[in-house]
């Protein structure tokens, strides 16, 4: 059985000031929850969610990590750096970052090896805009992101990654995709995963992203292969962010 796996992004938001009553109700509230549960926070805040989070049932980690291990990379972050403020997880691929940053699907492949050659995490993430869903090619486009990855990984090492689909066109606009699309994805993306190892078919969590809010949070987590939320807008409130935690 996969245990439920909720994890908070909060993009490019947050300050000191702000973060920290949202961290300590995050960590307060969630000790009673039978799900994992992570934020992702700027990397200028890890510091503070180390702080806060430390000894708390909540783990975190970053939005983005440079696919180099250290040298000439100006602005970059390596994984050995977000591992010396206690990071657990790290996106990579995620939609905003291919969109507006050009990153390939390669790319997001060496910056998922990168991140688990020091020890983290990746969250994975795969997705279809609307014009692609609209031409029938959610499964060639989400497909060939996920396979990207797993071509530079072995068996074993699949197992070790989170996967979270997010179709581009319900991330913030409102729309979600109802609980038996998200679902028919999900089944698509496990099977891939079962293709290159039984082991990480079964047991790799994928996680919903997408205008997951508290009030449809039940429903699409209660779907066979939907293993938990990567939460956006939601992640900023801590009521919103716990209800949905309660809800895996």
């Amino acid at each position: 059985m996969r245990r439920k796996l909720v994890v908070g992004n909060w993009k490019m938001n947050g300050s000191l000031a702000a973060n920290a009553p949202l961290l300590k109700g995050v960590a307060e509230g969630a000790g009673a929850a039978g799900a994992d549960c992570a934020v992702c926070a700027p990397a200028p805040y890890l510091a503070q969610c180390q702080q806060l989070l430390a000894g708390t049932p909540v783990a975190w980690g970053a939005q983005d990590v440079s696919r180099h291990a250290s040298g000439a990379y100006t602005g970059e972050v390596s994984a050995s750096m977000l591992m010396d403020f206690g990071c657990s997880y790290v996106i990579v691929g995620h939609s905003e970052r291919r969109a507006y940053h050009g990153e390939s699907n390669e790319l997001v492949a060496q910056k998922a090896v990168a991140a688990m050659s020091a020890g983290l995490t990746p969250i994975v993430c795969v997705g279809e805009t609307l014009e692609e869903r609209e031409a029938g090619r959610t499964t060639q486009v989400v497909s060939a992101q996920l396979e990207a990855v797993l071509a530079l990984l072995d068996g074993q090492q699949v197992s070790g990654i989170v996967v979270a689909y997010e179709p581009v066109w319900a991330i913030g606009t409102g729309k979600t995709a109802t609980p038996a699309m998200a679902q028919e994805v999900h089944a698509q993306l496990r099977m891939q995963l079962k293709e290159k190892s039984a082991d990480a078919g079964a047991g790799v969590r994928i996680l919903y992203g997408g205008s997951m809010k508290p009030d449809n949070a039940r429903e699409l987590m209660a779907q066979t292969d939907i293993d938990g939320g990567l939460i956006g807008g939601a992640s900023l409130k801590a009521a919103d962010f716990l209800a949905i935690v309660q809800a895996a």
